[in-house]
């Protein structure tokens, strides 16, 4: 499609004593291309500019994206090194004093050596995030496995991608965000977007959503709420949280019942159709609405309106994934392209919205509990040893599996862990069951925390060491699509702030394994040993250089030579990346949400982002324009309930759950089910909706359940409305 079919290229004036500097925004999964104003006179970010080259976004930025160049140069930075004399005051912002990175670093090694020689290697742990690039979130994967030789590593996107990640390994034998590049969104007939606030969450997807209509095709979406995207659908599946499997299932029969089938596509590259389809046969659209609480009218026209598509592409996000079955959403809702055909080809197939800035490429290279570079998996001797070689170590020094985030946590409580080293994530704000994770915190030995703003989390560190943010260093990301993108250093380091690599590289030549680390100098160098670390896995980016990104704007992997392109659609020759190259259509009995309400709890609370503000909103909350557009939590809550309740909008009630309960505004709004209620989850302190959400974890995935649990409203008397 035309380029001007969207936009009118401004040209980007560059002022004397300026520069501009290509790069990506340093929020969600889309990467947006921006480019970042520089003065040089002072060596000083001080504004962004629209990119117009970049093909997922084409100029286009979001509030977030536009303001985002206020985190570099802001008065909240961290400068130097903190160290905590007080360990009473954990928790809290104070008790640090500054300190000299010699001596900070030396107490970090110290502490972790004598902790070490006491308990065992495994009492250390790292809990990563994945708002890095690549050379970082795979840097931290070596440094916890061969430099604090520890089995205790995981990271934030246990709680946004892993569904996704184990529902495609299932289903495909792969995991990659998308099948097809995000420009085949536009083209296609017919989006069936599941989970998604894409219109708040991944705002400059919409000029390509808007467009299949513009064009004639057709937009289903299935949420709770009725949301900016649900609202210009032409079927809105207004589901119950926590029920999405059987709205999959129940497509998934409707689709056999009409013959909507690709009988010799299933045939030929796909195993389990027969036990699906005898599994779904119960999935009426009657007893699917029972469920769900959708019209039966409506998930019929869906399946029709999906079914007669000739090009279609399913797409979900956290509100399919967040779940206590969010790998069975995953695999039922692919189900969907499996059994039509619709994929492995142009303009077809399945996506899923990534939340974080590198959602993608940080999962993929070993900072997972249960995963090594190029999606190696620490359960494959033959991964294991040929890793281990690599890196250069023995065999029998490769540490075992370790257990997920949120599991984490209880081995800190019951002091199999007992330090942590924690970087790059927020989760006293982001993990669900707050109480149990602060007390997880208070009871480690020893905490370092790396970060560029004093967060919630770092408040309960021992040693808070100031990193450098996305536009102050080099490297790659991974956005949604699977195309993997450069960012550039805009400025200088901040203060005395330092980039994770430089800081992990450090500490590994203190802690005595300096050897496996001082060949990578920089993090092209530390980029060019994960191409080497992914060859030949699932996740290869062996074919992969700064050039040829610079020269494509993007490569998609696999790509495994570097005389080839990369690899924007997926399974084009019908052969998926399991051990038969067959696709599996997953028989997937349904079960309601680890906790259905009942008469004590009669509500579903359910929760999300808004635009303005993105994860635990370390970042977001301190730019004024944005925090000024939403600065406080808001309880949404139907007019209906409202009534049945007995309140008003803005009035302050008590929402509770079995784990605790927290005090909110209320926003009294038409756009959701009178049973269900909605926080965003942006904020820390008594007003993380995650002192409420549930823990109940996805068997496969280990995600939580933060999209579903029971919940009630509690008026309070004599509470002044804006109190």
């Amino acid at each position: 499609m035309p380029k001007d079919k969207f936009f009118k290229e401004i040209p980007n004036v560059v002022h004397p004593n300026e520069k501009l500097v290509s790069t990506h925004c340093s929020y969600c999964g889309m990467q947006c291309g921006m480019k970042l104003r520089v003065d040089t006179t002072q060596n000083k970010i001080i504004g962004v500019e629209p990119r117009y080259d970049f093909p997922v976004n084409l100029g286009k930025m979001c509030p977030k994206g536009v303001t985002a160049y206020q985190q570099v140069n802001h008065p909240d930075r961290i400068e130097r090194p903190l160290i905590r004399d007080d360990a009473s005051l954990k928790g809290t912002p104070d008790g640090f004093r500054e300190a000299s990175w010699d001596e900070a670093l030396d107490l970090i090694v110290k502490r972790f050596k004598e902790l070490q020689d006491k308990y065992g290697k495994d009492t250390l742990s790292v809990y990563s995030g994945v708002s890095m690039t690549n050379e970082k979130c795979y840097l931290t994967g070596k440094f916890a496995r061969v430099a604090l030789q520890t089995r205790y590593i995981d990271y934030n996107g246990r709680f946004c991608m892993s569904s996704a990640a184990a529902g495609f390994n299932r289903s495909l034998g792969i995991d990659r965000g998308s099948t097809v590049p995000w420009t085949d969104i536009n083209q296609t007939d017919c989006l069936f977007i599941a989970g998604s606030n894409a219109a708040e969450c991944h705002p400059t997807s919409m000029f390509r959503i808007w467009e299949v209509q513009n064009r004639g095709g057709y937009l289903i979406v299935a949420d709770p709420r009725e949301t900016p995207l649900a609202r210009r659908a032409d079927i809105h599946l207004d589901l119950r949280p926590g029920t999405d499997l059987a709205l999959a299932n129940g497509m998934v029969h409707l689709l056999i019942k009409n013959g909507h089938i690709d009988e010799a596509f299933i045939r030929n590259h796909t195993n389990g159709f027969e036990d699906t389809a005898e599994l779904v046969k119960e999935f009426t659209p009657e007893y699917v609405s029972e469920i769900t609480g959708i019209d039966a009218d409506k998930i019929i026209r869906a399946a029709d309106i999906y079914g007669r598509a000739p090009e279609a592409i399913v797409m979900f996000c956290r509100g399919v994934e967040q779940q206590s079955k969010g790998t069975d959403n995953v695999s039922g809702y692919t189900n969907m392209a499996l059994i039509t055909g619709k994929i492995g080809r142009p303009k077809s197939g399945v996506a899923t919205f990534t939340g974080q800035g590198n959602g993608q490429g940080g999962r993929e290279h070993g900072q997972k509990a249960d995963q090594l570079p190029g999606y190696r998996k620490m359960d494959n001797p033959d991964h294991v040893r040929e890793v281990a070689c690599m890196w250069g170590i023995p065999e029998e020094e490769m540490p075992q599996k370790g257990v997920s985030a949120y599991e984490m946590f209880q081995l800190m409580i019951d002091k199999t862990i007992r330090a942590n080293y924690l970087l790059c994530s927020n989760p006293t704000v982001s993990a669900p069951n707050q109480h149990h994770v602060r007390e997880a915190f208070k009871s480690l030995d020893f905490m370092v925390c790396c970060d560029f703003y004093l967060s919630e989390s770092a408040e309960y560190a021992d040693v808070v060491l100031p990193v450098s943010t996305w536009a102050e260093d080099d490297g790659t990301t991974t956005n949604l699509e699977g195309r993997v993108i450069r960012h550039r250093q805009a400025q200088d380091w901040y203060a005395e702030s330092k980039p994770d690599w430089w800081i992990q590289i450090e500490i590994a030549k203190r802690m005595g394994r300096g050897q496996y680390f001082e060949h990578l100098k920089n993090p092209a160098d530390i980029f060019d040993e994960l191409r080497r670390m992914s060859k030949g896995g699932t996740a290869d980016y062996s074919g992969i250089t700064y050039e040829k990104i610079d020269e494509q704007n993007g490569v998609f992997w696999p790509c495994t030579d570097e005389n080839t392109q990369g690899t924007p659609h997926l399974f084009l020759d019908k052969k998926f990346y399991t051990k038969d190259q067959r696709a599996l259509i997953c028989a997937l009995p349904y079960r309601p949400p680890a906790e259905e309400p009942d008469a004590e709890y009669p509500l579903r609370l359910t929760t999300g982002r808004v635009v303005f503000h993105y994860l635990s909103g370390n970042q977001t909350r301190r730019i004024p324009f944005l925090k000024a557009m939403y600065p406080d939590p808001l309880l949404e809550v139907h007019p209906e309930t409202a009534k049945q309740y007995g309140i008003e909008h803005d009035e302050v009630v008590l929402l509770k759950t079995r784990r605790g309960e927290v005090r909110y505004k209320v926003k009294i709004i038409a756009a959701i089910r009178p049973d269900t209620v909605f926080v965003p989850y942006h904020w820390g302190k008594e007003e993380s909706v995650n002192l409420l959400t549930n823990p109940a974890l996805d068997p496969y995935s280990r995600m939580p359940e933060f999209k579903a649990c029971a919940a009630q409203i509690i008026k309070l008397e004599g509470v002044l409305h804006n109190g």
